[in-house]
């Protein structure tokens, strides 16, 4: 049975669901949702580390520089979410050892949050010399140290959808159109304003997994600071953004669920209120180039150039492309949280 099949079975059995339903079962389904199946990095979507290893060897230093900031603890969780084909670590782990040494290398405990079985087979035996560790949520990660980091995986949370209904709000849902095709309506009953929502413009999403986030950064014991990268506003919440990916095309959400990527613009603004309240400070959220380029991403790419001028304009496109402001440089945004004391993180 495919996921098209299910969410019509579930429908007609129990009517509409919200949109944040549709999104966790295409999504997350552990059986058939698109990341236990269809892990798509390269013929779906393309990210950062994909694009050129400037990105994760920047990471890289970062995760060393911050790791001193920590106190350089003897042992401690280098935690990555979501880690896809795992060419961030790569790249951040050939740059950390380089700078930081057998002492780094020795003390990290690798831990890859990754719930698909094909991904974390890959995983599994790319990262063998370092004896990766797999858990199915960051809290089922071992208390201690940790350093977190996370690219592109704030907008597949599931997201609950509201649009205005002339003086009232509905929330979105998706339901069945004639033919038993899957269509997007509204919900029929009493109107539920979104909580902690800006109620500007006709549309307003609210992504409820920000708040699990938040409190799984905050029960941890130990110190720690989690890098988030991902793509969306910082100064209002988002509208209507869902949005669909297959084969390199984008493509209706309802469409393919569970053979193509969804995705939400993340409300940056709403994670650093959600981050501060709980206790955590909070850096940025700032754009992707501006915190690239403080990481050293210029003095990287002269670098790099002068090292391969048979290849400078690829590599030179390349990192543009995640520094400019009309590319990925301004829509992209790095967010740091960490325990309350520690220094300001680099980058910022």
């Amino acid at each position: 049975m495919t996921i098209e099949d299910r969410l019509v079975r579930l429908i007609e059995t129990g009517g509409p669901i919200p949109l944040s339903t549709f999104m966790q079962i295409a999504l997350h389904d552990p059986q058939a949702g698109y990341y236990a199946t269809r892990p798509g990095i390269g013929r779906d979507f393309t990210t950062a580390p994909e694009t050129s290893q400037i990105f994760g060897e920047l990471i890289g230093v970062w995760l060393v520089h911050e790791w001193r900031a920590l106190g350089a603890p003897e042992a401690f969780q280098l935690v990555e979410i979501g880690p896809g084909r795992g060419q961030l670590m790569l790249d951040a782990l050939r740059v950390a050892g380089s700078v930081g040494g057998e002492d780094f290398v020795r003390a990290m405990k690798l831990v890859f949050v990754e719930p698909s079985p094909v991904l974390k087979a890959a995983l599994g035996d790319l990262f063998a010399p370092v004896h990766p560790h797999f858990a199915e949520s960051l809290a089922n990660v071992p208390d201690g140290p940790a350093l977190i980091i996370a690219n592109e995986y704030l907008d597949c949370l599931p997201a609950r959808q509201f649009r205005r209904a002339g003086s009232d709000w509905r929330e979105c849902v998706v339901g069945l159109a004639e033919g038993g095709r899957l269509a997007f309506g509204l919900a029929a009953d009493e109107p539920r304003p979104p909580q902690a929502a800006a109620l500007a413009g006709d549309a307003v999403e609210v992504q409820t997994g920000l708040d699990l986030v938040v409190a799984d950064l905050v029960s941890r014991k130990g110190p720690l600071r989690a890098l988030f990268i991902d793509y969306g506003p910082d100064d209002r919440a988002p509208g209507d953004t869902l949005r669909a990916y297959r084969e390199g095309r984008q493509v209706g959400p309802l469409e393919a669920p569970g053979m193509s990527d969804l995705t939400v613009d993340v409300d940056f603004g709403r994670l650093a209120r959600l981050a501060s309240s709980a206790g955590l400070d909070v850096a940025g959220p700032t754009p992707q180039g501006m915190f690239l380029l403080g990481l050293g991403a210029q003095a990287r790419l002269n670098q790099l150039v002068a090292a391969n001028p048979d290849d400078a304009e690829h590599v030179f496109d390349a990192a543009r492309k995640l520094i400019d402001p009309n590319d990925m440089g301004a829509r992209f945004k790095a967010i740091c949280l960490s325990s309350k004391g520690l220094a300001e993180p680099a980058g910022f």
